[in-house]
C-alpha cells in the first residue's frame, strides 16, 4: 500500500462503520475501496513469503460486484489470515471481475468486520469519476 493516493475517507455512521471512496474509473474505485478497507482495519502484513490468489466473482450489477469483491477480501483474511498489498484487476465490467492479489499473512488487523453491506449503496458519477459510500457491519 505504499505510494497510494488516498481516495477514501471515514465518515460518521450511526451504528456501523462507513467510508467514502473515489476513483477515476470503476477499476480504480474497486482498488481504492480495498485500500480504504485495509487502512480502516489497520492492516499490516507479516514480513516473509508472499502469497498470490486469483479472484473471479460475479454480481448482478456493479454495486453487488463491489460488495462481493470486498467481502471476498474479508473472507480471505478470516479464513486464511491473509491481506494483500498488490491488487491487479485483470478484467472488470458491470457484472464480473477477475483479479490477481498478492500479499501475506497479516500481523496486525485491529478491527473485526463482519461484512460489507448494501445499505444505501449506489455508485455515483461525479465530475472527477466515480464515488461510493460503503457501510461495514462491525
Amino acid at each position: 500500500m505504499t505510494n497510494q493516493l488516498k481516495r477514501f475517507e471515514e465518515i460518521e455512521h450511526t451504528a456501523d462503520w462507513a467510508y467514502r471512496v473515489r476513483g477515476e474509473n470503476l477499476a480504480q474505485l474497486f482498488i481504492q475501496a480495498a485500500w480504504g478497507l485495509y487502512s480502516l482495519v489497520g492492516m499490516q502484513l507479516a514480513p516473509g513469503a508472499q502469497t498470490t490468489r486469483s479472484i473471479q466473482l460475479q454480481g448482478v450489477d456493479r454495486e453487488s460486484l463491489l460488495v462481493a469483491w470486498l467481502n471476498e477480501l474479508l473472507y480471505l483474511h478470516e479464513s486464511e489470515g491473509l491481506g494483500f498489498e498488490r491488487l491487479e484487476i485483470q478484467h472488470l465490467d458491470e457484472t464480473s471481475i477477475q483479479a490477481k492479489v498478492t500479499g501475506a499473512p497479516t500481523q496486525q488487523w485491529l478491527k473485526d468486520i463482519k461484512a460489507v453491506t448494501y445499505h444505501n449503496l449506489a455508485i455515483r458519477e461525479t465530475e472527477s469519476g466515480l464515488e461510493v459510500t460503503l457501510v461495514l457491519d462491525v
